[in-house]
């Protein structure tokens, strides 16, 4: 379909696809309630029961790229419309379950789902009126934010006072819907890369990220010196080495590492890295010092509901900025919105420090971080697309994705490992001291910074333009070039 058929569904196309989005994010929340009480519900230990949460992590770092290359190949849609069906199987599998391998068998599938959100990201590229791609891609990238916004009150809600077996079901029930919506609304992309799928490239792909993100989320449980940790990160090296020597190689690869070095691209990735660090320290700090006793002298008190009820409007403020981000993007250049987005992150942080006292006080500076996180979110996709061929934008954002998801599995194993070293003791529990918080909201805080510096090194619009004059290939001339 072409811009022009497009043009009067557009308002459907962005909804469409904006609630795909949120719906892969509830997927990815509504385990969060369940945590403290999975060894119980599976009959298992609380090491295997987090199992059902790295296999999540683990099967989606593998299917962002992947999912991403086969849209360019064979149809955005199509694929999209898979990925939404794995989601609602991998709810299926789960929602009966009672033991830790179909729950785990389950969390794999709704993993290889994760895709939808830079496939939809791609189709928008495709298929939207140059004037309202800015704002959608924003709208797009800021589900990630609602979806958790409004998936932790309502998953601890159902899970409180009906069953946690019902989560799956009703997310079983999304997923189907979202595959139909998707089918019915949402036109096929028309452009496609003619090639064969790098099957190579992907196997691996898959084999590098596991090795890679396997003992960053476990070395804490094995031991960072441990040499299963060790041994596993040298061979995921080894591995991601020989990966990249295949794919410089190949006619055909699953991702154009000539394309992902220009230094538009490169350094984009790396500020998204850092920039998902930046934001999981919110996610893994803030809902443990809502609900830490208020005994401890720092701690809120706070159900599970009211802490999600408390950390809404932060998600919600993802949404809000977007309009705003997308208006700063085509005025002065999505790399303005990335580096404003990184100084805000930062300014929140400092923030947290002051205000980590009292509720409201997590609710502002919860908020400000967002509203960071929602500009820099909805410049990324733009820079990065503004620098890769119309044939290969679904595998560069689903790279980009990855990139963040990278960023958010070394937050987790940093953190957490900061927060069990810095610890008091509440009668018999050990829980994390005041200070663990602190440190923890300063090292998300430089952490933001260190992205405003990767940001300001990135190619502004002079030099994108300096390229095209000297023939350098680049995207599609529509998208507004960094700045």
């Amino acid at each position: 379909m072409s811009r022009t058929h497009a043009a009067p569904r557009s308002g459907a196309i962005i909804s469409v696809l904006a609630a795909a989005g949120i719906t892969v994010s509830l997927m990815q929340t509504l385990i969060v309630p369940l945590i403290a009480t999975l060894p119980t519900l599976l009959h298992t230990t609380t090491a295997n029961a987090f199992w059902a949460i790295t296999a999540t992590l683990l099967a989606g770092a593998v299917a962002m790229p992947v999912s991403g290359r086969l849209g360019d190949l064979y149809g955005k849609r199509r694929v999209m419309v898979v990925s939404a069906l794995l989601l609602a199987a991998g709810s299926l599998v789960c929602a009966p379950a009672n033991s830790l391998t179909p729950m785990v068998i389950g969390r794999t599938l709704q993993g290889l789902g994760l895709g939808v959100i830079p496939l939809g990201i791609a189709i928008m590229r495709d298929v939207l009126p140059p004037q309202r791609l800015g704002s959608a891609i924003g709208l797009m990238s800021s589900s990630l934010g609602v979806g958790g916004a409004l998936g932790l009150p309502a998953a601890a809600l159902v899970a409180q006072y009906v069953s946690w077996h019902a989560l799956f079901w009703g997310a079983a029930g999304l997923g189907l819907v979202m595959s139909v919506l998707i089918l019915v609304i949402v036109p096929e992309a028309p452009v496609k890369a003619r090639a064969r799928f790098d099957f190579v490239g992907a196997a691996g792909l898959a084999a590098g990220l596991v090795l890679l993100l396997l003992p960053i989320s476990k070395g804490s449980d094995w031991g960072w010196t441990s040499g299963t940790t060790l041994g596993m990160f040298g061979a995921a090296v080894v591995v991601l080495l020989l990966w990249g020597w295949w794919e410089l190689r190949t006619p055909a690869p699953l991702i154009d590492l000539r394309t992902s070095a220009r230094r538009q691209v490169l350094l984009t990735n790396l500020a998204s890295i850092v920039i998902g660090f930046a934001m999981y320290a919110m996610s893994l700090i803030t809902p443990q010092l809502l609900q830490l006793p208020a005994a401890t002298g720092y701690g809120l008190g706070r159900s599970m509901v009211e802490a999600g009820l408390w950390m809404a409007p932060a998600g919600l403020m993802m949404m809000a900025v977007s309009p705003v981000a997308a208006r700063l993007s085509s005025a002065r250049g999505p790399k303005t919105s990335l580096l404003l987005g990184t100084v805000v992150i930062a300014s929140g942080y400092l923030l947290a420090l002051a205000l980590m006292g009292h509720a409201w006080g997590v609710l502002i500076f919860s908020c400000v971080v967002s509203a960071g996180i929602g500009f820099a979110y909805a410049a990324m996709p733009s820079i990065i697309m503004s620098a890769v061929p119309l044939s290969e934008t679904a595998a560069a954002n689903g790279l980009n994705s990855l990139m963040r998801s990278i960023g958010t599995s070394c937050a987790s194993a940093v953190l957490g490992a900061l927060l069990a070293n810095m610890t008091i003791k509440l009668g018999p529990v050990t829980l994390p001291s005041e200070d663990g918080f602190r440190a923890g909201f300063l090292f998300g805080g430089a952490v933001a910074l260190v992205a405003a510096l990767i940001v300001l090194t990135i190619p502004g619009r002079r030099a994108a333009a300096h390229r095209a004059s000297s023939g350098e290939p680049a995207g599609a001339g529509h998208e507004v070039r960094a700045r």
